[in-house]
């Protein structure tokens, strides 16, 4: 495989490389919420079977449980085996498990197929973490990290309207659009490269970052706490808004495809501004802007509008569009060159328990108070989160003025 040389002044967005990643990085969007305007569709398609209210609802989320389980041994397998053939296949194994549900005759069998496209995300994104890691330093994996989340929402805008569009005919059509994965083969096969790999010499440069970060196990731990958490709230937009809107009186499916439209529009904007707020505020000046958003956006939700859900769900999307390039960012900061596919796969597994988590807590907390409640409760929650990321920015701004007051004293 030929290797693609880049300038190291080049901007990253001009790197194919780059170009190759970010359209993997589409697919991870793409493999939970695309279906969700076609839910209420479904549910109406197969309301004979008995257990139709929760095997709708995890159809969306199911794909989260292979991920937890497989993107771990994914990272093993790309740290000792290499990433671009683990990219590949999972590409492959994400249009071929993803689009199954155009003809899959029942529920059951559905969930099944979307267990197989969770072992293909964990492969994807798994080595596509690793890859950002290998190539890329400094400014361009920051400015990356935040073009991989807007390209995620804008990628989820594209597919999730089409979803929309596609569901009014038949809530089986969206399973089409996992087909799309095959176009970006040919791409990430002629631009994807495996790093150049010197066993000994990586040997050294683990062990001399983990002399500087001896604690980077403990704080992968903490980010992936986190980010589970952050994705346990969010995923209540793809799982539950389809049947908030439902109750609401609106055509679930065209209104849900919309809604999730100006989430990702919204999300897609506010990541590419990502690289100059993180530069000005800060990690905990970033958690605390995407904390407060997305308590924001579900307050506006809870007032019953439309225009209330449209301005809800944009700023629930910039909120976490500010919030997930943090976690990969911070990742790669701490994790020895050596271990950045364990370091991914940790990630991609909270990314994934968070979401597979969110419609158990969410179900039946909506049974007891209501969607306004559930959400209310979900905001101050959020708000919580924030007012820790504004105390964080507080104490380190201060600790920062403190130092450079010492040093021009001195």
């Amino acid at each position: 495989m030929k290797q693609v040389h880049v300038e190291p002044t080049q901007q990253v967005w001009k790197d194919p490389r780059a170009i190759a990643l970010l359209m993997a990085a589409t697919l991870t969007v793409m493999a939970n919420a695309t279906i969700s305007p076609a839910l209420a569709g479904l549910e109406e398609m197969f309301k004979d079977d008995p257990n139709v209210l929760w095997l709708s609802r995890l159809l969306v989320s199911t794909p989260s449980l292979t991920v937890i389980i497989c993107a771990p041994l994914a990272g093993v397998i790309a740290d000792r085996y290499g990433r671009r053939a683990l990219l590949l296949v999972g590409v492959l194994l994400f249009a071929v498990t993803g689009s199954a549900g155009l003809f899959l005759p029942d529920l059951t069998s559905m969930l099944v197929s979307r267990l197989g496209l969770g072992v293909a995300v964990a492969m994807v994104m798994t080595a596509q973490t690793a890859l950002i890691g290998d190539y890329f330093t400094g400014d361009q994996r920051s400015s990356l990290m935040g073009l991989q989340t807007s390209a995620r929402n804008f990628g989820g805008f594209l597919f999730i309207s089409m979803a929309g569009v596609l569901a009014v005919n038949s809530p089986r059509l969206p399973f089409a659009i996992y087909g799309l994965a095959l176009l970006m083969v040919p791409f990430l096969w002629r631009y994807i490269s495996e790093p150049a790999r010197h066993a000994g010499g990586a040997r050294k440069t683990a062990n001399a970052e983990n002399d500087g970060a001896a604690a980077w196990v403990l704080l992968l731990g903490a980010l992936a706490v986190l980010q589970m958490l952050t994705n346990m709230i969010f995923f209540l937009m793809p799982t539950q808004l389809p049947f908030f809107l439902d109750a609401q009186g609106y055509d679930s499916a065209s209104m849900t495809g919309a809604a999730l439209g100006a989430l990702m529009l919204s999300g897609g904007t506010a990541a590419l501004l990502y690289g100059r707020i993180k530069v000005r505020v800060g990690y905990s000046g970033a958690f605390t802007l995407a904390y407060g958003f997305m308590a924001v956006g579900l307050m506006l939700l809870t007032l019953q509008r439309t225009w209330g859900v449209f301005l809800g769900t944009a700023a629930m999307g910039a909120g976490y569009a500010l919030a997930m390039p943090n976690f990969p960012a911070m990742a790669l900061q701490v994790a020895p060159s050596s271990r950045r596919g364990m370091a991914g796969g940790v990630l991609t597994s909270s990314v994934f328990l968070g979401q597979f988590l969110s419609v158990f807590v969410s179900i039946p907390l909506i049974a007891a108070v209501g969607f306004a409640g559930t959400f209310q409760i979900v905001a101050i929650a959020l708000m919580c989160m924030a007012l820790v990321g504004l105390l964080v920015f507080i104490w380190r701004s201060v600790r920062k003025a403190t130092t450079a007051f010492v040093r021009l004293e001195n």
